[in-house]
């Protein structure tokens, strides 16, 4: 693979801290001089703002950097349209999408968000980054760019004969089971990935994913909002969420009282198909400000 070069000119709808700091994604990190790194798939990238203009600089498994940057960004899809749209439902939505206005959603690799948000119950961002870079490392596939090493995400062959054991030594703690048990029901065929992407009923394909060990419903929405399943009506609950909803919306004293079906129903009735993006917004604003 050889080094390339791709500048996104000007983007409406582009903002390296609003898409990797919004909780979508665990691979990329911020560099001194505010340019970010990540790697997804084979592809090593770094991204640096210039001006208006963001360059893009590695390696790339097909030899299209362009290609590459265009599906995984999701940079086909009009986010001014779509912020239009969710601005008008309220005050507060129009708040939330001026904070954190150059979120995107990435499209990322079903598999890998399986395994990254199993990893991510009750966890924090700078532990799940440590886990999943040991969990590639020590089984994904090494790739050298600019004098360092990366490492690919592990594909399920090549976690066939990882142990238990083996994952806790990786710090994974109680969800070393779930990883192996995940893993062994992939490669069995009892979930298979495809039939998921190809499937355009989003409750049948979530039903699906809860029965992988380690999937429940907050997991399960998180896999369907954030991978390349893209189902951006999907509306992933957790505590800030939960927080803010009932702050803006519900206002009951007690948001512990707050349950999933009545939050699930405000966002249904008022975000619509678009219910996923919204929460993203909502949450980055809520979480960060």
């Amino acid at each position: 693979m050889k080094k390339q070069q791709y500048i996104l000119k000007n983007p409406e709808t582009f903002n390296l801290k609003d898409i990797f700091e919004c909780g979508q994604c665990f691979r990329w990190n911020e560099q001194e001089d505010g340019s970010y790194t990540g790697i997804w798939k084979e592809n090593v990238v770094n991204i640096q703002k210039e001006g208006q203009d963001f360059v893009f600089t590695g390696i790339c498994e097909n030899n299209n950097l362009e290609e590459e940057i265009q599906k995984y960004f999701d940079l086909d899809r009009n986010y001014e349209e779509i912020k239009k749209e969710l601005s008008k439902k309220d005050e507060y939505m129009k708040t939330s999408i001026a904070y954190g206005k150059g979120i995107r959603i990435l499209n990322q690799d079903l598999w890998e968000t399986i395994i990254s948000f199993i990893i991510s119950a009750n966890n924090n961002i700078p532990r799940i980054k440590g886990i999943i870079e040991r969990l590639s490392k020590a089984y994904g596939n090494k790739i050298e760019w600019k004098g360092k090493a990366y490492y690919t995400f592990p594909s399920p062959n090549q976690l066939k004969d990882v142990s238990v054991e083996e994952y806790r030594k990786l710090g994974l703690g109680f969800r070393d089971v779930r990883l192996y048990e995940t893993t062994k029901m992939i490669l069995e065929g009892k979930v298979d990935l495809e039939e998921l992407k190809n499937n355009p009923n989003t409750v049948e394909v979530r039903e699906k994913l809860l029965t992988l060990l380690g999937v429940g419903p907050k997991v399960a929405d998180c896999i369907l909002l954030f991978s390349d399943l893209k189902r951006l009506e999907v509306f992933p609950i957790d505590v800030w969420v939960r927080r803010v909803m009932n702050d803006l919306y519900i206002q009951n004293e007690d948001e512990t009282k707050v349950s999933k079906k009545e939050i699930e129903k405000i966002a249904r009735n008022k975000f619509g198909n678009l219910a996923g993006l919204a929460q993203q917004y909502l949450f980055y604003w809520r979480r960060e400000a």
